[in-house]
């Protein structure tokens, strides 16, 4: 299998895929980002891949057509140049905001011939349900039917294939201006039979389908333009259209270091990143996402009545994800167990209420007047910040070793206080705005209190504890604090000399060879911008940056001997950190 740097991501705004440098699709989930897969090879060899490629040795380079989620791969053999252009498609005429919304869940696939001759080799092995199943692939009037318990595919193309049990396979040759195309069209059992699409013309509307949506969000006039929007298009393309959801990552249980078992899935919707996303959504001139992505939040954690909010949903607004392992799967690279589901969604973490009202003050221009619902529930959780903020908890690593009282845990609850103080006049009379205030007062003086660790000279992961914790770079970019107060600029050199290598940062103190988290050096940069050292900021920010991929894609972590790529691919929240940090630089650079 493919390293996971040799990946790409194609998106139809329903599901992902991920096609390698050497022209093989080994991920895909269709018709729903968290549906059992078709293509496993990235967890398991033989756990099904659609390759083509050509049938003699050859270099390879791929990338993005333009500013969109369309890849091509060009193959050079020294006798030919084969450019091979993958998409998963979009419903014909899906433009601008509304791409997606149709999703006809096919992946379209053409190969043509640039210069030479070249022979091509295709091999389609789909294997349904992560892998479990060899289906039975028949000659059907309109290509190849695959039928594999509750999956159906339908493998349309122009050059013939044949098909074995249990994949199908081709031969030919492209001579310069030739083309051949294919198109793998999925559906349920219980569905009706899919009218087989026109690759060549799907792929076409695809390509206009996301150069429409890129030209409608083009108000970013920041630094690091182009890396921006490459990371909007990722957050659009991890966007479930349906409901709005923004998916943290494409993959489940790429693990946070090979050969361990750190192996979740994340292909799920989480609230407690809910403010980075909502704010790098409205940074990157998105509002129209901005504002489903906060309907979601309010439609999915909004009628859960008294209890806490879940801190992820499924795509669809689904609260259990309970979690299981495929033991038949061999993991990336030997990394197991491979999980399905997250046992994470039933943990209490108190940063969730701050993230929510955070969504709320970043969408306030555009919320208008709030509806009776959306206010009791935006205040239901203000009540609950001022009466729980004091409980221990998880905290925003999901930790699974017991709870304590995480000073970010503190933070995002004095975010929650905040936050609904300042929306108190929109809230109407169910907003409790001395209560409030008071519970504010009474958080703030705690962390600067019991979270500054005058042995240290920084603020600490926890109450009571000298061990740092990258969470604590939140302090000043929440408002808590400026970010040129003598403390936070402590606590950045602090983090930088005890927690990042060469820039990179851990997320705490003693996590020995786990990777550098990702957004954790977006944070700093953020931090060293808000603090007014703008080359700081930039050398963090452009060092981090130089670990994405050759098509721009980011992981969860970067391995700091060797700056692989480590943990789930590609990862919205990495991309979310390089958009607020890309435009706290921007600021920072207005400011000096």
């Amino acid at each position: 299998m493919a390293a996971v740097s040799e990946y790409a991501l194609l998106g139809d705004c329903h599901s992902a895929a991920l096609v390698a440098r050497d022209g093989s699709v080994d991920w895909w989930c269709p018709s729903r980002f968290d549906a059992p897969s078709v293509f496993t090879r990235l967890l398991d060899p033989d756990a099904g891949h659609w390759s083509i490629r050509p049938d003699a040795p050859y270099t390879a380079a791929h990338r993005y057509v333009g500013d969109t989620m369309v890849v091509e791969t060009e193959f050079d053999t020294g006798a030919g140049l084969l450019r091979l252009t993958d998409a998963l498609a979009l419903g014909p005429g899906e433009r601008g905001h509304g791409i997606g919304r149709a999703s006809p869940h096919v992946l379209v696939r053409q190969v043509e011939a640039v210069r030479g001759e070249v022979e091509v080799l295709l091999d389609l092995t789909p294997r349904p349900e992560y892998g479990r199943i060899v289906p039975h692939l028949t000659p059907a009037p309109h290509g190849i039917e695959i039928v594999g318990g509750a999956d159906r595919l339908l493998l349309t193309g122009d050059r013939p294939l044949r098909a074995d049990d249990g994949n199908a396979t081709g031969h030919f040759t492209l001579r310069a201006g030739e083309s051949a195309s294919f198109a793998l069209h999925h559906r349920h059992a219980a569905d009706a039979p899919v009218a087989p699409l026109d690759a060549r013309a799907a792929l076409r509307e695809t390509v206009a389908g996301w150069r429409s949506w890129t030209a409608l969000h083009r108000g970013y006039e920041g630094s690091y333009r182009a890396e921006v929007t490459r990371s909007a298009l990722v957050l659009q393309a991890l966007t479930y259209q349906p409901t709005g959801a923004v998916i943290a990552a494409a993959t489940t249980s790429l693990p946070e270091e090979v050969g361990g078992g750190a192996n979740w899935d994340y292909r799920f919707g989480w609230l407690r990143d809910g403010g980075f996303t909502l704010r790098a959504l409205w940074v990157a001139a998105c509002p129209d996402e901005a504002d489903r992505f906060f309907e979601w939040i309010a439609a999915s954690a909004g009628a859960l009545g008294d209890g806490p909010p879940p801190i992820m949903f499924g795509a669809g607004g689904e609260r259990d994800l309970t979690e299981h392992t495929l033991e038949h799967l061999a993991g990336y690279r030997g990394s197991r167990p491979v999980r399905v589901g997250n046992d994470a969604w039933d943990q209490k973490q108190l940063d969730v209420l701050g993230e929510v009202l955070e969504c709320a003050w970043v969408l306030r221009d555009r919320l208008g007047d709030l509806s009776p619902t959306t206010a009791a529930f935006l205040c239901g959780l203000a009540d609950r910040a001022a009466t729980t903020w004091t409980e221990p908890d998880a905290g925003i690593w999901e930790g699974r070793e017991g709870e304590r009282h995480y000073l970010t845990s503190k933070l995002m609850c004095w975010v929650a206080l905040d936050r609904a103080v300042r929306l108190a006049d929109r809230l109407g009379a169910c907003a409790h705005t001395r209560r409030w205030e008071a519970a504010r007062e009474e958080i703030r003086t705690r962390i600067l209190t019991r979270g500054w660790d005058a042995s240290v000279g920084a603020f600490t992961g926890a109450f009571g504890s000298d061990h740092l914790d990258a969470g604590v770079l939140l302090i000043p970019i929440v408002g808590f604090l400026p970010g040129d107060d003598e403390r936070v600029v402590a606590t950045l050199e602090a983090v930088e000399r005890e927690l990042a290598t060469g820039h990179l940062v851990q997320r705490w103190t003693g996590a020995g060879d786990e990777g550098a988290f990702v957004i954790c050096s977006y944070w700093l940069a953020e931090g060293w911008a808000l603090a007014g050292r703008v080359d700081r900021a930039t050398e963090v920010f452009e060092a981090t940056t130089a670990h994405a991929n050759d098509v721009g894609l980011l992981s969860e972590e970067i391995d700091r001997r060797d700056g692989a790529l480590l943990g789930n691919f590609p990862q919205g929240l990495s991309h979310i950190g390089l958009i607020n940090a890309a435009w706290a630089i921007s600021q920072a650079h207005g400011r000096s």
